[in-house]
């Protein structure tokens, strides 16, 4: 493009960091953003964004966090795409009370969490051990005016089925409906994965309701079925029954 005489522009170079980004080749993205920087243009926040990213995705947390100090330094301000990509990042790095200092200074900022942001702090949240705080956080949702969407809630039954809290998990699967926001193929997938893991009797009748909503298990689901003896027992007499009353 430079040797044709077309100088490129913010958005050229935008593209061209996020293409060597996404193929892992992150000193190329480095140098590119570098050069942008040499010829006299200012990188806005797409390009700064779309840095971070690969930063994060490779592990070079403090290289990331040098950019993002060097991006506040040039007055940008974070959109909820950069907010994403840290805290995505960071909890991904192991750096989940730095990602939640982020999120609460985003929550007294002007620029509010949306449920995308709240489901990756709800989930780091029961995934490091602190359920009462990820409960607390998604009973939040509604004072904020957010209503929980499937991913949401799914996120929230995925927690307590890990803590083995069963019949609650089994509350909010119902509740969820009753609220306007039915159940899809991950959402029951998740939550009989989780039953079958703590051998609950219930996952079979799950099960038979996934598939007659017209979903199917994958394949952790399957693997978990066809390793437990007395679930596909129970399955193959359900469908028995089921073919009797047919005839």
């Amino acid at each position: 493009m430079i040797s044709k005489g077309c100088s490129p522009d913010v958005l050229s170079y935008s593209i061209l960091i996020n293409g060597y980004c996404k193929i892992k080749r992150i000193d190329d993205a480095k140098q590119v953003f570098d050069e942008m920087i040499h010829r006299g243009l200012i990188p806005d926040t797409v390009s700064y964004s779309n840095l971070l990213s690969g930063l994060f995705q490779a592990g070079r947390v403090l290289e990331a966090k040098e950019v993002l100090k060097n991006m506040y330094t040039q007055g940008h301000s974070l959109n909820l795409i950069t907010y994403s990509i840290l805290l995505d990042g960071l909890i991904k790095q192991g750096c989940f009370d730095q990602a939640l200092g982020l999120f609460r200074d985003m929550q007294n900022s002007y620029l509010k969490p949306d449920l995308a942001i709240y489901n990756t702090i709800i989930d780091a949240m029961c995934k490091s051990g602190k359920l009462k705080d990820a409960r607390e956080l998604f009973l939040e949702l509604s004072v904020k005016g957010l209503q929980p969407n499937v991913r949401v809630w799914t996120t929230i039954i995925n927690g307590l089925c890990r803590e083995g809290l069963l019949d609650e998990a089994y509350k909010a699967f119902r509740q969820m409906e009753e609220d306007g926001c039915p159940p899809d193929n991950c959402s029951y997938n998740v939550f009989i994965r989780g039953l079958l893991r703590h051998k609950d009797p219930r996952a079979v009748q799950l099960i038979s309701e996934m598939t007659g909503k017209g979903f199917s298990a994958d394949v952790h689901t399957t693997e978990l079925v066809v390793d437990d003896d007395l679930v596909v027992k129970q399955l193959l007499g359900f469908c028995e029954v089921h073919q009797e009353g047919k005839r």
